[in-house]
């Protein structure tokens, strides 16, 4: 019984590729530097998998920044801003796209599906030239063949890679992008004949659109792809990989019936429906990748449950063309739990993380095989039985107390309009007010005090002394450049996610349990595996200190609950709304708690609200009732006094405007420099809003630094949408992944815009 795994993390057991790119982006290292370092983490991961007995391994899932603008690169599909004049496209360019540079913008970056990684979004129209500008997916599958891997070279498929593009500026949005299927095509074509030449017999095209509400137009275009492809594909095995929910019938329907395609592999942990699918119709002789293993989450596989499901499907599909799979990439998962030296043995003992997932994948294959490993069978059933019934996991308390939120709905008293009269006779902020959103550069040495701080190498009166320090550079910096509403940087803090789960039960943390988010930023997700309740206050002593240093209004910084739970590797024993409710209580505690402290302010961020929004139309309105109803939970007991704002970023806003206006928040600052803009298109359609709003004025992820002119622009654009005396003037997101150098010029450019604009609204009076 054959093994396959989808994908597998790039960065690097301990984030070894992350330090590479940021070392050859910083100038300190070359990119011969850069690519030994890729090729050494490229070689041990194939060398992994053949060790781990898998057959089919992938190549081409390596990148340096993602997949699809590794796509953008094959298919020559530069923009003209870039300078790009032909040729194999080398990191000046390709990086340029993903980063910007001193002269132009990148490209718009956005949520891979309903995941925490993020993708470069293709900008294409009809004038296009595409032309073959990356020989990467054939270089690699030679590379690893060197080595005496023979892989499935991984290409992310045609239909796909234009669904998940956008018409680029000054193209009419109406504009298909299907169109361009047949321009693309003869690239595929020939990167397929080079793969074919050497010595290629499998190869992987990614569809995962076909899990999305797709029209008979969009599923017509898989059916003339691949019957374009199928003279060329002529002699491969194909295998179409779909993950990340069910298929529906009519998605199910078209991939069975594509012409040339030899094998399908199926998400069955988040598409267990796709099973009653495959049970009505198989065709004959294909092969199914059945992915029994989840590549999203750390729980140990049911293997006997697995192996349950697999023999089931084996007699349906027969036993030679059943192949075990992962549900779906596993970059989506940390890498290797050997490098767990500080998890609590129990808790260690029910996960797994990429290379464990490896094994599982291999053992599942093997038992159907009749070759079943007894031993780590029943190790798995005993760690299964373990966290089905351990102590640690349940709190009566605080499933009580959530169960007792059934029946309200959570606003707070006063209407959005009230309570900003209110807050502004309190805070008296000019028009346009400016801000920030929350975090500020976390230099080297501010990583030193709290990696020194953590490994007790100082003490905690030390430790204390030099975050106070650094709130104060903070606040003076920020009372310099004449910032309204402050913020203390959060230098206490690694991660936003990671921070509050650290002192919240039920949370469990790993030392290199690091998943790749973009580029080279990487997050360490806490693992959430029970009830949740917060034993004490978690924020108050650093907001009240910050606050002590300035007159000015100062933001108590917290992350809402559903971003700590999207944000996090989540409990699969029970719905994910309840751990979300759960952990909404515990924000509201200490909501509560920063009022009590003097905090006029609080932001609970919500950056990944949309990123879990179901792939599925039919799920939306679940979704987003407990979604909005958790944020409602976390203030809905402050005072109309208390100004509460959230933020969001990096997702489309402008199908869910309405839930988040459903928030209730008092402001919003949310991300639209990088989107081109989008949300306010929005506003322009009708959409009313009378909270406060800030979209953001430049993009926090580039080092590129705006002009005062080029921020006045954009908030010009605002003020034709949004009423004046509703607007905030603030970056798309937090400042720590930039330098002082870049962020200090951003933010007077920033703050100059916004007096700009109000000397010439005071003067048109």
């Amino acid at each position: 019984m054959a093994s396959h795994i989808v994908g597998y993390p790039r960065m690097g057991p301990k984030r070894e590729l992350k330090f590479a790119l940021e070392s050859f982006w910083d100038k300190k290292s070359s990119a011969e530097d850069l690519q030994k370092v890729a090729a050494g983490l490229r070689s041990s991961i194939w060398k992994q998998m053949a060790d781990a007995g898998i057959k089919y391994i992938p190549s081409n899932t390596f990148s340096y920044y993602d997949q699809v603008l590794d796509t953008t690169a094959m298919l020559g599909a530069v923009p003209p801003r870039y300078g790009w004049n032909g040729g194999e496209i080398g990191f000046d360019t390709y990086f340029s796209m993903a980063r910007g540079n001193a002269s132009v913008p990148a490209m718009e970056m956005t949520k891979w599906f309903d995941t925490n990684y993020h993708f470069i979004v293709p900008e294409l129209g009809p004038d296009v030239r595409f032309s073959y500008a990356s020989h990467k997916a054939v270089d690699e599958y030679k590379e690893a063949k060197a080595l005496g891997v023979n892989t499935v070279p991984v290409l992310v498929g045609p239909v796909s890679y234009l669904l998940l593009s956008k018409p680029a500026k000054g193209v009419e949005k109406t504009f298909s992008l299907l169109s361009l299927l047949p321009k693309i095509l003869p690239i595929y074509k020939e990167v397929i004949s080079e793969l074919k030449a050497a010595g290629a017999s499998w190869i992987q095209f990614d569809e995962p659109t076909l899990v999305l509400d797709l029209d008979s137009h969009q599923l017509q275009a898989f059916t003339a792809a691949y019957a374009d492809l199928e003279s060329t594909l002529s002699g491969l095995n194909v295998l179409i990989e779909t993950y990340f929910a069910d298929l529906t019938s009519g998605a199910y329907k078209t991939l069975i019936e594509l012409k040339g395609v030899t094998a399908y592999g199926l998400d069955l942990v988040r598409g267990t429906k796709t099973i009653d699918l495959i049970k009505t119709n198989f065709p004959k002789g294909k092969f199914l990748f059945a992915g029994v293993v989840d590549g999203r989450n750390i729980w140990a596989n049911d293997l006997a449950s697995s192996l349950g499901t697999l023999q089931a499907l084996e007699a349906i599909v027969g036993k030679d063309n059943l192949v075990v799979s992962t549900s779906c990439s596993l970059l989506h998962t940390a890498v290797d739990l050997v490098n767990e030296t500080k998890l609590d043995d129990e808790i260690k003992s029910w996960l797994a993380f990429a290379a464990q997932k490896v094994v599982e994948v291999n053992a599942l294959a093997k038992a159907l095989a009749g070759q079943k490993d007894e031993a780590f069978f029943t190790s798995n059933a005993t760690a299964q039985a373990s966290r089905k019934s351990s102590p640690r996991v349940t709190n009566e308390a605080v499933q009580k107390a959530a169960a007792a939120l059934k029946g309200s709905d959570h606003r707070r008293a006063t209407n959005v309009s009230a309570r900003l009269d209110a807050q502004q006779k309190k805070l008296n902020l000019p028009v346009l007010p400016t801000t920030t959103i929350g975090s500020f550069p976390q230099t080297l040495e501010l990583r030193r005090v709290r990696r020194e701080f953590k490994a007790n190498k100082i003490s905690e009166d030390d430790y204390v002394k030099a975050i106070k320090e650094e709130i104060k550079k903070v606040v003076d910096l920020q009372e310099e450049l004449d910032i309204d509403v402050l913020v203390h940087g959060e230098p206490e803090r690694n991660d936003m996610v990671e921070y509050f789960g650290e002192q919240l039960s039920g949370f469990a943390f790993t030392v290199n349990g690091w998943v790749q988010s973009y580029g080279s930023r990487c997050v360490k997700p806490p693992i959430i595996y029970g009830d949740v309740s917060r034993p004490k206050p978690m924020t108050v002593f650093w907001s009240s200190t910050a606050q002590s240093m300035t007159s000015r209004p100062m933001k108590g910084m917290l992350t809402g609950p559903v971003t700590i739970l999207n944000w996090s590797f989540v409990r699969n024993d029970q719905p994910r709304f309840e751990t979300c409710y759960q952990i909404a209580l515990a924000i509201k505690d200490e909501v509560e708690d920063l009022e009590k402290a003097g905090i006029n302010v609080i932001q609970i961020d919500e950056a990944a609200l949309r990123e879990g929004l179901p792939l599925r139309k039919s799920e939306h309105a679940f979704y987003l009732k407990w979604a909005v109803h958790s944020f409602r939970i976390t203030n809905c007991g402050v005072k109309d006094t208390t100004q509460i704002h959230t933020h969001m970023c990096y997702s489309n806003f402008n199908d869910i405007i309405h839930s988040i206006i459903d928030m209730d928040a008092d402001v919003i600052t949310i991300e639209n420099s990088r989107s081109d803009e989008k949300l306010l298109s929005v506003f322009r359609e009708g959409v009313k809003y009378g909270a406060g709003i800030g979209p953001g004025v430049y993009d926090i992820h580039s080092p590129r630094i705006p002009s005062t002119e080029e921020i006045a622009d954009r908030i010009n654009k605002m003020l034709a949408v949004l009423e004046t005396n509703i607007l905030w003037v603030n970056p798309d997101c937090g400042l720590k992944t930039r330098k002082y150098a870049e962020v200090k010029p951003a933010l007077n450019n920033m703050v100059a815009a916004a007096k700009l604009l109000r000397a010439q609204l005071a003067s048109a009076k």
